[in-house]
């Protein structure tokens, strides 16, 4: 596992979304590197959330289940960590990684039955059974009615995983404001890109409080990640030329 490195660029206390690698595309390319480490250092420096939310977000969307970057996830927990993230503040992050894989339901379970009815498919009879983490989720208004299509496919399992959601969301780790945040920061990532989340968790958040420079400063911070692109590739690339540079390697070109 590599070392996340700060980089040097004005405060000893911004790290940013770039890894030890950012040396070499500054060598490559100073001036697009500059305009880029500029851009995305910006979350960092401009203080609209605190370094600890910032982290915080940069953990919720390298450590998402569409993403599963482990470095950008040690980089982030590392600097959460450093300015006073809890662990059972990171854990729940993590928890609400794990749990968005929902929308695969909320995706493929409408699809199913409106394909099942066309082809004159039934389900299988089950008996009836109790569904008391959704029945409470109704009873005070936290429903969402996009899970109405695979409630009626499988009650019983959408109970089970309601239950393990509700044990995240209705720990109290974060405020309210802060769960729609890190929600919209999950929907809105750059490997997700869920539209109707996005939208509930906007409208939850300007509910809780949250201001729009603090939405998009959560928006911002999913698009500065697009540089593990770069995190990946520039240190692939210096090794591969290294490679071709000891002989070991000839260009196709040149091959008889």
């Amino acid at each position: 596992m590599k070392n996340s490195q700060p980089i040097a660029s004005g405060s000893p206390n911004e790290t940013g979304p770039w890894d030890a690698e950012a040396a070499k595309l500054a060598e490559w390319d100073p001036a697009w590197a500059a305009a880029c480490m500029k851009m995305t250092t910006n979350p960092w420096v401009d203080g609209i959330l605190p370094r600890k939310f910032v982290e915080l977000v940069g953990v919720a969307v390298n450590a998402a289940c569409t993403n599963l970057n482990p470095e950008g996830t040690r980089r982030h927990i590392r600097g959460a960590l450093q300015a006073g993230a809890s662990r059972d503040q990171i854990l729940t992050i993590l928890k609400m990684a794990s749990v968005m894989s929902i929308h695969s339901c909320s995706l493929g379970a409408p699809i199913l039955l409106e394909e099942a009815k066309a082809a004159g498919a039934r389900p299988a009879e089950r008996p009836a059974a109790p569904t008391p983490a959704c029945d409470k989720m109704k009873s005070i208004g936290q429903w969402n009615t996009a899970w109405d299509p695979f409630f009626e496919l499988d009650p019983l399992w959408t109970d089970e995983f309601m239950a393990t959601g509700a044990a995240i969301y209705g720990s109290g780790t974060f405020t309210q404001k802060e769960t729609e945040l890190l929600s919209i920061a999950f929907d809105a990532s750059y490997t997700h890109m869920y539209a109707p989340g996005t939208r509930r968790h906007i409208k939850g958040a300007l509910a809780a409080g949250a201001t729009m420079e603090e939405i998009m400063e959560v928006l911002k911070l999913c698009v500065v990640q697009g540089v593990q692109a770069c995190n990946l590739g520039v240190p692939i690339l210096a090794e591969e030329l290294e490679r071709m540079q000891r002989g070991s390697v000839r260009p196709l070109d040149s091959r008889d």
